[in-house]
């Protein structure tokens, strides 16, 4: 696991996309594993202006998102397809059939999400994959006590994460407990993976996924198995960690070694 720490959130979203960037222009085929919430954003803003700035298409992308809520349309303004709609895909030149985004309004959800890893696996798999990170470690919607080696299924949220959401539901406004996510062993088929992490409620989580025990109740701790993952935290979600300059260290001996082999 590759930890970078970076001095604040932008300039995380700044080095994550960058990731983003260097994967599409190398490779103009490949297909992305995507994430929402708050911390995603700032990194599609950088995509989008990259494009706006003639220096990056999509036309040939492909994008899976990692999860829906259960009982939403596309339509709903809480959805995370309409969610992908607004923050990226409207802005950007890719190929609306291109954009996956599990069906939370399947009238047969345990059918879909068979279907949903069938897709992914038909488009030759997920070459970079985002997340996000929970105040619980979870990632997707791959709640504590989620098995390491899930795929795409059915998920009950839990209170924490149901009250964590509620801020995007109107007081009246039908919320759901249920979701459909990628499992961890999904996210893990991912041949890179890069997490972002920001700010001193994500600090403990953080912790427990680079430091703790290898455990299923801290779903983000499965990146530990990843060969290609990368953590890109700010200093306020770092600062639990035992070790801060240890870190720092190792990140600035492995970019000193990639810039001898031209590779940085």
């Amino acid at each position: 696991m590759q930890v970078v720490i970076k001095a604040d959130a932008a300039a995380v979203a700044e080095y994550g996309a960058a990731i983003f960037i260097k994967q599409i222009t190398q490779q103009p085929k490949s297909v992305l594993g995507l994430a929402t919430g708050s911390t995603p954003v700032a990194l599609y803003q950088q995509l989008i202006s990259a494009y706006q700035a003639g220096k990056l298409s999509f036309s040939q992308v492909k994008t899976f998102n990692l999860d829906e809520y259960l009982g939403l349309a596309a339509e709903h303004p809480q959805s995370y397809r309409y969610f992908m709609q607004q923050q990226l895909f409207n802005h950007i030149d890719i190929n609306p059939d291109n954009t996956a985004v599990p069906a939370g309004s399947a009238t047969d959800p345990l059918t879909a999400c068979q279907d949903y890893e069938q897709h992914i696996l038909d488009a030759g798999g997920i070459d970079l994959q985002l997340l996000g990170l929970g105040r619980n470690g979870h990632i997707g919607f791959n709640e504590p006590s989620s098995g390491l080696r899930s795929r795409t299924r059915i998920k009950t949220l839990t209170k924490e994460t149901i009250a964590d959401n509620a801020r995007f539901f109107k007081a009246d406004e039908y919320q759901p407990h249920l979701s459909i996510t990628m499992g961890i062993g999904t996210i893990l088929d991912a041949r890179k993976v890069v997490l972002l992490a920001t700010g001193t409620s994500k600090a403990a989580a953080v912790k427990a996924m680079i430091e703790g025990p290898l455990s299923a109740s801290c779903p983000a701790s499965a990146l530990q198995l990843h060969q290609h993952a990368v953590v890109v935290l700010d200093e306020a979600a770092a600062s639990e960690l035992n070790d801060i300059e240890f870190y720092r260290h190792i990140e600035q001996e492995n970019q000193m070694l990639l810039q001898r082999l031209g590779r940085a």
